[in-house]
């Protein structure tokens, strides 16, 4: 049996208030469809811990940089829904863009600081799309758990903050990446890629993996880097964007003692593809 897809918001309130009546917990996971198998372990992961499930589907215009970005977005519905349909998923709310931002809309939320570097100095206004679809998603669904996987660390680190600093009632669960068998972070953009760009892509986790094994071992952080630079220009890589080690929580330099991250963002066969891993500084 296929959970319910409610595409209004007034159905989906009604459900809610008859789950908080009953004393349930309720789980949500945010998500821009076109789902894979790292959204399905963070339904899983939901299901395991709450009494129902919410899961998202809205691509939000807001946090794309690019008018074609957001058109060439993939949008799986039908598909989407059968995926979800064994895993036990109470509700799949779809609101149209109109329901989300309604020509009154004037509200825009901003995470200071965190959401500067990074994603934030190549996607600017990216992370006030994220923010504002993000609380408004949390309001919509009054969920007490919200789940995001560590593979958009960044988001990750911005939704977090966004929870503590204006004391919404919802706890934040970090899902760990899930990879494909060659390393590649699953994606939804990973679709865009040709045959021969997939089976390229698998080198930019291998250079971050093996850059991270350098730095623990002792190797220069330059040199560690320089050496993922090349190992990812080799394998066919455009631009790369970004490639830094930083703070784990705060993103920025990293400090004796604590958790670092490595992350990267660089161009494949016109898709942009990030990544992250620890790192445990020596």
């Amino acid at each position: 049996m296929s959970a319910p897809i409610l595409p209004d918001l007034a159905d989906l309130r009604a459900a809610v208030r008859q789950w908080k009546a009953d004393g349930q917990v309720i789980g949500v996971v945010p998500t821009m469809g076109a789902l894979h198998d790292g959204h399905l372990s963070l339904v899983r992961r939901a299901r395991e811990s709450c009494d129902r499930v919410i899961v998202t589907i809205f691509v939000n215009p807001r946090q794309f940089n690019s008018a074609e970005d957001f058109a060439r977005y993939p949008r799986t519905e039908d598909s989407d829904a059968a995926l979800l349909a064994p895993l036990g998923v109470d509700a799949v709310f779809v609101p149209d863009a109109a329901q989300v931002y309604p020509p009154s809309h004037a509200t825009v939320v901003s995470v200071s600081g965190i959401s500067e570097p990074l994603e934030g100095a190549h996607r600017p206004g990216h992370f006030d799309g994220v923010a504002t679809v993000v609380t408004l998603l949390f309001n919509m669904t009054q969920a007490d758990r919200a789940y995001f996987g560590e593979k958009d660390w960044q988001q990750l680190q911005v939704v977090t903050r966004l929870v503590q600093d204006l004391k919404l009632p919802v706890e934040i669960i970090p899902c760990p990446s899930i990879r494909a068998d060659d390393g590649l972070a699953l994606s939804s953009r990973n679709q865009r890629l040709t045959p021969q760009g997939r089976a390229q892509a698998a080198a930019l986790p291998a250079a971050l993996f093996e850059a991270a094994r350098q730095i623990e071992s002792g190797t220069p952080e330059q040199q560690a880097l320089a050496s993922a630079l090349a190992t990812i220009a080799d394998a066919g890589f455009g631009e790369v964007e970004y490639l830094e080690l930083r703070d784990a929580a705060t993103l920025g330099p990293v400090l004796p003692d604590r958790p670092a991250r490595l992350l990267v963002a660089a161009w494949l066969d016109g898709v942009r593809l990030i990544d992250n891993v620890g790192v445990t500084l020596p």
